[in-house]
């Protein structure tokens, strides 16, 4: 556990070493703001809520956690310098959970500071801030899906821009795989239960299900499975990749 601490500390502080963390950071902000107060209505709606401002998340995510994740792994192996990382008295998994860990801590960072949006909201209103609390978490999960993603694909290319683009159309297969579009495909001629593990692996119905303020046991273990076997995924890559 030390060991992955190590590649946590070195990986999250190699983002503020350069102008990436601080442009992550304000495309967020300036973003997640501008969808909720012009797309969403905040104001408009005249509702004690962040309903317009947690809604947009995932398609935020859908672009700005790629573009976090493609260089995980894709910098490394064009640099060299995942050679020089195995060499190190580490093992595959410590390097993968250290520089997963620190990526999905940046990403909580910058939802974070979005916290001057929850207090315009409780002073112009009694919001409900448990299911605040709870759509906040939710995105982090959220967050953290796309980045386990996000870093195993990454790991598969030395071409930041090929990780980038397979990563925006492998996430945005999962945000639609429960929308009507998409099951109405497969109903009709294949089996319900198939139909219906295609819809549990939506992104959108679980993450709505928790940003009501719902926490549900089985949308927590399916953003646990799912960053696990990402991750799980991404050694088996890395032990596949190395000697090339």
């Amino acid at each position: 556990m030390r060991n992955a601490v190590i590649v946590f500390r070195r990986e999250l502080a190699s983002y503020f070493a350069t102008p990436l963390a601080f442009v992550f950071i304000v495309i967020f902000l300036v973003l997640a703001g501008a969808f909720a107060f012009y797309l969403g209505n905040f104001f408009e709606r005249g509702q004690a809520d962040l309903t317009p401002f947690f809604s947009f998340h995932p398609w935020l995510y859908l672009f700005l956690i790629p573009a976090l994740s493609m260089r995980l792994w894709a910098e490394e192996r064009k640099s060299g310098s995942l050679e020089l990382l195995m060499t190190l008295p580490i093992t595959l998994w410590q390097a993968v959970v250290g520089k997963f860990a620190a990526a999905w801590a940046f990403a909580g960072l910058a939802l974070m500071l979005t916290f001057p949006i929850w207090i315009t909201v409780n002073y112009l209103g009694d919001p409900d801030n448990g299911a605040i609390l709870a759509a906040y978490f939710g995105s982090f999960l959220l967050a953290g899906g796309f980045l386990a993603i996000g870093a195993c694909l990454s790991a598969t290319t030395r071409n930041q821009v090929i990780a980038f683009i397979v990563t925006v159309v492998v996430c945005f297969a999962f945000l639609l795989s429960g929308m009507p579009m998409v099951l109405g495909l497969f109903q009709g001629w294949a089996p319900q239960v198939l139909v219906d593990a295609i819809a549990s692996f939506s992104f959108l119905t679980h993450f709505n299900s928790i940003a009501k303020g719902v926490i549900d046991v089985k949308d927590l273990v399916f953003f646990a499975a799912l960053i696990a076997a990402w991750l799980c995924a991404n050694a088996i890559v890395l032990d596949m990749k190395k000697a090339d």
